[in-house]
């Protein structure tokens, strides 16, 4: 009965070379993060990713694709040799990919606040540390741009480095789009069917208020106007373990970073990357709820007849219809729109809350209560006068903007004024954002604050397995040699080999499990040495 569960997103940034539009990008954000490990986090930079846990061939729906099979653009788990970009290893036809940074580069950071900053195909990186809340979730991902930032900032300052502007969107209009990737973690009990069914047409359909907006439409935006979503046209499969080829609305990678027979992991690509805070907020939200539900026990028979007739091409219809009214068919003959599509879900979840709140005489907690009070205002609201959401949906909040220059200079919407708007509205430099202007206006409606979003730069969450790998960078850099989301590797001076600490469990090492442990021991030999004493029997 909660919107409480272990989750976290994870954002690939757009990039561009300033007077310089040729740059490579792999070098590029190979500088960034480099830039931040050496000056903003110079004693953590030695530590390295862990990838003995990594296993991204392996299907939800029961198999394991074969490696010799694979696209290398799936192929993340070799350090040695990063995959290539999907796109771009179709465009060149199987060709090999442009030439890698050097390996000696640093490109793949471990934060103190437990997150993870490094280069992901063309692009840099923030993959948030584990939260537990929606509101969590926005500030660590709030944290992941002021980390760009000051990257972007740190590289500049270095004598013949470049000038690199940074953007947190989907695609560079030109037929690229890179990831903002949700990852929940979910009780394996729930049939991977029972997922697929319930949050294909709910995944299909929550643009209407979480969309990001993206002007043009086809994938490169060949076609003048404006979506509600930037990833919707990419979208080309229902079901598929693809990230960057043939795209599905369910990917079926099961990776848990938890104990495998007790979680999965399931890994949301359709999703767009969210400058409103309001908007991360209801997305998650509103999705983790939904994984409650399922968690629960059997489909509920509303949502299963749901099932729309095309849920490729509903995606794309749901994007293109800025009235909201068009009709989606469903695979039962019925046809129902996007906001009405949301609103059963809205209503369903509602009554479980309410109906489990009664059954167990447990008050629902706050954001669970608040999540479904904004959801259901903002469904009415964006039924009745859209107009009135563009302080919590960003969308709509583009939107405005671009009719109101279209209105004052008599713009189409192939205008490349429009054009260089929609990218300067996710420019992460405050002094060049649209967005960054509203919101410092108060034009658009906030979840955290600044002085939140500093503190969660630099400190990991408390309540999640995050704390120990944070603090664990930020005590003993120089004993860390390598973490990843379920074990941080040790090197201890003097000890006769590596050693490594599990943390398969994403509920232990919290503050509450371990602050008291690490505040008594002052260096790493001392803390593993209390981590492997033999433990008194209970009595």
């Amino acid at each position: 009965m909660s919107v409480r569960r272990v989750m976290g997103i994870e954002t690939e940034y757009g990039l561009l070379g300033v007077g310089n539009p040729g740059a490579n990008p792999m070098l590029m954000s190979a500088q960034l993060v480099t830039a931040y490990a050496n000056e903003g986090m110079p004693a953590a930079a030695r530590a390295r990713w862990d990838y003995q846990d990594e296993d991204p061939l392996c299907d939800a729906r029961g198999f394991r694709l074969d490696r010799a099979a694979a696209d290398p653009s799936l192929l993340t788990d070799d350090p040695l040799h990063p995959a290539p970009e999907g796109d771009l290893h179709r465009i060149t036809l199987r060709r090999r990919p442009s030439p890698q940074p050097e390996q000696a580069t640093v490109a793949n950071v471990i934060l103190p606040n437990g997150a993870r900053y490094y280069v992901d195909h063309a692009h840099p990186e923030y993959s948030s540390p584990e939260v537990t809340t929606p509101r969590d979730a926005v500030l660590w991902d709030r944290a992941g741009e002021e980390v760009l930032l000051r990257s972007a900032r740190l590289l500049a300052q270095i004598a013949g480095m470049p000038d690199v502007a940074l953007y947190k969107n989907n695609t560079d209009g030109k037929g690229a789009s890179y990831g903002t990737h949700e990852n929940y973690l979910v009780d394996r009990a729930v049939p991977f069917e029972d997922i697929i069914a319930a949050l294909t047409p709910f995944l299909v359909t929550r643009p209407v208020f979480c969309g990001a907006g993206r002007l043009g439409r086809g994938q490169r935006g060949q076609t003048p106007g404006y979506q509600l979503s930037q990833r919707a046209d990419f979208i080309e499969a229902e079901v598929g373990l693809e990230t960057t080829l043939r795209r599905p609305i369910i990917n079926t990678r099961d990776e848990p970073h938890a104990q495998a027979g007790r979680y999965r992991r399931l890994h949301v690509i359709v999703g767009d990357a969210n400058l409103l805070e309001m908007s991360t907020y209801l997305k998650v939200g509103t999705t983790s709820l939904l994984l409650w539900l399922l968690e629960q026990g059997s489909l509920p028979l509303e949502l299963a007849a749901l099932r729309l007739a095309d849920p490729v091409e509903a995606t794309h219809e749901v994007s293109h219809d800025l009235s909201l009214t068009r009709e989606l068919e469903l695979d039962d003959g019925r046809r129902m729109t996007a906001l009405e599509i949301q609103r059963a879900y809205c209503k369903v979840l509602t009554t479980a809350v309410r109906e489990q709140a009664d059954r167990t005489g447990i008050t629902p907690d706050d954001q669970t209560v608040d999540v479904l009070d904004r959801w259901s205002d903002l469904l009415t609201r964006l039924g009745s006068d859209p107009t009135s959401c563009a302080r919590e949906v960003e969308w709509l909040a583009k939107l405005r903007v671009m009719e109101a220059m279209r209105r004052r200079d008599g713009l189409g919407w192939d205008s490349p004024r429009l054009a260089a708007t929609d990218l300067q509205w996710s420019d992460l430099r405050p002094e060049r954002s649209i967005y960054g202007k509203l919101r410092a206006a108060g034009a658009v409606e906030r979840v955290v604050t600044e002085d939140e979003v500093d503190h969660a730069v630099l400190h990991p969450p408390t309540n999640t397995r995050a704390y120990f790998r944070g603090e664990a960078v930020r005590r003993y850099p120089g004993a860390v040699a390598a973490a990843s989301w379920d074990a941080i590797v040790f090197d201890v001076e003097g000890a006769p080999a590596l050693q490594r600490v599990p943390m398969s469990d994403p509920h232990r090492g919290t503050r509450e499990h371990v602050g008291a442990l690490l505040d008594q021991h002052p260096d790493a030999a001392s803390l593993l040495a209390a981590l492997t004493a033999p433990q008194p029997p209970d009595t």
